[in-house]
């Protein structure tokens, strides 16, 4: 089976730039780049009305989807039929520029050869056998997922770190991201069931007197639909109309740290946090808080969990958001999905060692996750995006698109906040409008651009990991140019 094999990186024209110098950013680039000295105007006017006529296919094809879907998507009125690379066309021919990934899942993009491959040939050896049995791909990703750890930093290991010593973290694989957090959250639950019967002299662990059951998760968070993690969502619209739901939920503000001591308590056995929330507004944990959060998760005997389905394997421009942050810092255990097989269903928890020891046979389970299929996509997946060349692509990628989007705010003082939020490929522009947002997925969708609305103010950038640099050209000329737009 091919491993390495390369993604093709599609070009366009590209524009001519003046010398300025670079914003801040997460990371240096091998030589300094070029940025306009002014707001593209290229594409003022739509490339694309979707108000013409439609072929008989894509009316069928649509009109199928209203008969025979569950209505729970507000989907635009075209229908998407293949992609290459940080492309998409729908079945009218029209091409897209795909600054969504997915909403930041195909990390290598779309239409890549060796996942092609890599799902082939897996497909036609052994596809499912449940986890009644052992296959060899679970514990090869599994193993590469604790090896990247330990060397690349996170879960309390410092990056580079060589010490192997001691028993090694533990994977649980699902097939979502939301399956992953319920995986954790059951976690967490039994481990302060352990500790309160350690604490309590001599009752067991199964008292109806154990008060230890608590959960915080934080405001703007979002960890998935499903009932217990839709409880740690603290989104009224994803919410309201399901109401009741996991009780002993307490909701903090991220960064607060003057009410961390009353938030996260005795009764605590678990505190969920996404180091960059991605639904949220690209909204960033800072790493005096996450150690503020750790020292108090320890006092307390609380589980930390970093929801990392979004910002981690390499989104943020290192294997996890947390890989280079002081350990004192890190969690118990890491949540992840999107990424780590480009599309395929599949989700993961990974857990230190003594929190593991908590759960034995028969405490959790799943039907689907831990699938030959799913591992071998994923052991494929993440062993080319940790290449080194490929972490050196994203960090100048990086670079590039947060040195462009810095300009923006300069250029249209008006509309934007200062700033650009996030780090690595996950980028958000904050507005001072709250309609703005939704209109400018609009505007750049019309000019073949895919972005992504984030909160209640922001417009997220997550593009496919092997975003080029003229790529990343179109997506900000496409948005100046709507931006300008909106200015008028």
């Amino acid at each position: 089976m091919e491993v390495f094999s390369k993604s093709p990186f599609h070009t366009v024209p590209a524009r001519r730039f003046t010398q300025t110098r670079l914003g801040t950013s997460a990371s240096v680039p091998r030589s300094a780049p070029s940025f306009p000295s002014s707001p593209s105007t290229n594409y003022q006017k739509p490339t694309y009305s979707f108000q013409n006529s439609q072929s008989d296919f894509t009316k069928a094809a649509l009109t199928r989807a209203s008969n025979y879907l569950l209505g729970v998507y507000a989907r635009p009125g075209f229908v998407l039929s293949h992609g290459k690379g940080s492309y998409v066309w729908d079945t009218e021919g029209r091409k897209f520029l795909d600054f969504s990934a997915g909403i930041a899942v195909n990390a290598l993009g779309h239409g890549d050869e060796g996942v092609a491959k890599t799902l082939a040939e897996q497909s036609g050896k052994l596809l499912h056998t449940s986890n009644v049995y052992h296959n060899e791909w679970a514990g090869k990703l599994a193993e590469l997922l604790v090896n990247l750890t330990r060397t690349e930093g996170g879960l309390g290991y410092s990056a580079g770190d060589t010490n192997t010593a001691g028993a090694n973290p533990k994977v649980f694989f699902a097939s979502s991201g939301t399956e992953a957090n319920e995986g954790a959250i059951k976690i967490a639950r039994k481990v302060g069931k352990d500790r309160w019967a350690a604490a309590s002299h001599g009752r067991a662990w199964d008292s109806p007197e154990c008060s230890k059951l608590r959960i915080v998760s934080f405001e703007q968070s979002f960890h998935g639909r499903s009932t217990g993690a839709l409880s740690l969502t603290n989104s009224p619209k994803y919410q309201i109309p399901f109401r009741p739901l996991l009780p002993g939920v307490d909701v903090g503000k991220l960064n607060d740290f003057d009410n961390l001591n009353s938030l996260v308590s005795e009764d605590t056995c678990a505190v969920f946090v996404e180091p960059i929330q991605g639904e949220g507004g690209i909204n960033t944990a800072s790493i005096g808080w996450l150690a503020a959060l750790r020292k108090r998760c320890d006092e307390v005997g609380a589980v930390l969990v970093f929801d990392e389905i979004q910002c981690g394997i390499y989104r943020a421009g290192t294997l996890w958001a947390h890989s280079t942050f002081p350990r004192e810092c890190h969690p118990d255990i890491v949540t992840m999905a999107k990424p780590l097989a480009n599309g395929y269903p599949i989700g993961a928890v990974l857990l230190r060692d003594d929190i593991a020891q908590t759960m034995t046979a028969g405490t959790h389970g799943t039907t689907f996750g831990g699938s030959p299929l799913a591992c071998a996509v994923g052991y494929h997946v993440l062993s080319r995006l940790s290449e080194e060349p490929f972490v050196s692509h994203i960090a100048e990628m990086s670079t590039y698109l947060i040195g462009r989007l810095e300009l923006l705010s300069r250029w249209f003082p008006q509309i934007l906040q200062p700033g650009v939020r996030g780090r690595g490929l996950i980028l958000g522009l904050g507005f001072k409008d709250e309609k703005h947002p939704g209109l400018l997925v609009n505007m750049a969708r019309e000019r073949g651009v895919f972005v992504l609305t984030a909160g209640k103010d922001a417009v997220r950038l997550v593009p496919s990991l092997t975003v080029s640099k003229e790529e990343v050209d179109v997506a900000v000329d496409v948005i100046e140019s709507c931006l300008g737009e909106m200015q008028t």
